[in-house]
């Protein structure tokens, strides 16, 4: 039983330091909005007493919002340059040339997916090299601002050349494309077996994500370069005939709509019952999800192109006025605003007590606290690593355990000791 208690505790303490030893990433933002139903909302602790961390100034303009996965920022510049940059302290790791300005990264799988100029590309995530390419229809010089979605290994994305397409995210061979009736700028969103995707055309559509048929598509007044958000099925979209609306994710039905005094081009983050969403009239608009009526509206200096983030209570968002803005999501307080030296159309991705955005003024941004607990950049493969590590010791632990219980079940009982035998003498009165 001795030894049996020891290799049992020798078993645990390799577990358990195998738990503390091996580095396990922090939540990431992998794709435009944060996941695949747009939701923008993040996880941890809010950011409230920002200070500028780093800076890293690229060759033009930066539109793109940024992924950040494994410790590494990635994103795109109007320099024509896709960038990955070290997250604490934005050193350059590598850049990669394209025809021109594209749409905001996704990285999934070790793998940087983006579009640009009727491109859409896959990139090693760890030094940048290509996988692959895939030409739209239209060919070069097609913008592709639409940003790519990439669930169960296929690759949602739409185009300037009027398609929605739909890539193996492995070799980028097109499984399907479905053409609407105008440019399509939106994301796409990906929830349930459905693609939910605006276009120019006017048109908010559902689309079947095995084969791109049609399910629905609604029509607003004006075109729809805001990106669906998909939330406890409903769907969230903004339309430059200025409204929000809210419709039944199953079959488009309206549920409700908001007029805003602007165009919106941002796409809204859902959380607490709560939509937030942007107008170019320049206010930030907080509505409640379940009948549209306004909770709370906040006047930024400039109009808003930028999509909201949520983390911890706290909304993010940037202004063409300059300033990145941290709002109290439940009155719409301002709670801080930093002053970069362009407008900020890039929306927010936050991660690890750090918010990462673009501005016109060539800058990403890295403001929040410091990152002393942020993970140093490793490979996108660490996570797997770390996974597989842990279940290869609680198996080995788990042998170990059966082994010497079967060992203590099967092991022969040791005879127990008889008495010693007695000399019974007799004794007479003689002796």
């Amino acid at each position: 039983m001795d030894r049996f208690r020891v290799v049992a505790a020798v078993a645990c303490i390799v577990f358990v330091s195998s738990l503390i030893l091996i580095p396990v990433a922090s939540a990431d933002w992998a794709m435009f909005h944060a996941d695949p139903s747009h939701s923008g909302v993040g996880t941890g602790n809010p950011v409230l007493s920002p200070k500028l961390l780093w800076n890293y100034t690229t060759g033009n303009q930066v539109y793109s919002s940024p992924a950040v996965v494994d410790g590494i920022v990635y994103m795109d510049s109007a320099d024509g340059k896709l960038y990955a940059l070290n997250a604490t302290n934005g050193t350059e790791l590598w850049n990669y040339p394209t025809p021109g300005t594209g749409s905001s990264p996704a990285v999934v799988g070790g793998v940087f997916y983006f579009g640009a100029l009727g491109n859409i590309y896959a990139l090693n995530a760890v030094n940048g090299s290509e996988l692959w390419n895939y030409n739209t229809i239209f060919g070069d010089g097609v913008y592709s601002y639409s940003s790519p979605v990439v669930v169960n290994n296929v690759v949602y994305i739409g185009s300037y050349d009027h398609n929605v397409y739909a890539l193996s995210a492995t070799n980028g061979v097109q499984l399907w494309n479905y053409t609407t009736g105008g440019q399509v700028a939106s994301s796409p969103a990906v929830v349930g077996g459905v693609v939910y995707v605006g276009s120019y055309d006017h048109n908010v559509y559902a689309l079947n994500d095995s084969n791109g048929a049609k399910i629905w598509n609604y029509t607003t007044g004006g075109g729809v370069d805001s990106s669906p958000t998909v939330v406890n099925g409903v769907v969230y979209i903004g339309s430059q005939d200025n409204n929000v609306y809210a419709l039944n994710a199953t079959d488009g039905i309206k549920l409700w709509s908001y007029p805003t005094g602007g165009a919106i081009d941002s796409s809204p983050a859902v959380a607490d019952d709560a939509v937030y969403i942007c107008s170019a009239n320049g206010n930030v608009y907080a509505l409640n999800a379940t009948i549209g009526t306004e909770l709370w509206s906040y006047a930024t200096g400039g109009s808003v192109a930028s999509s909201p983030a949520v983390v911890g209570g706290v909304i993010y968002v940037g202004s063409d006025d300059g300033n990145v803005y941290a709002l109290n999501a439940i009155n719409g307080t301002e709670l801080w605003s930093y002053s970069t030296r362009g407008g900020v159309d890039s929306s927010p991705a936050v991660v690890g007590g750090v918010i990462y955005i673009g501005s016109d003024d060539d800058n990403v941004y890295a403001l929040g606290v410091s990152p002393t607990a942020s993970p140093s950049p490793t490979s996108p493969n660490t996570v797997f690593i770390t996974i597989w590590v842990v279940i290869a010791v609680v198996i080995v632990a788990a042998l170990v355990f059966i082994i010497f219980w079967k060992r203590l079940k099967t092991k022969p009982q040791s005879p127990q000791p008889q008495p010693a035998a007695q000399t019974i003498y007799a004794v007479t009165g003689n002796e």
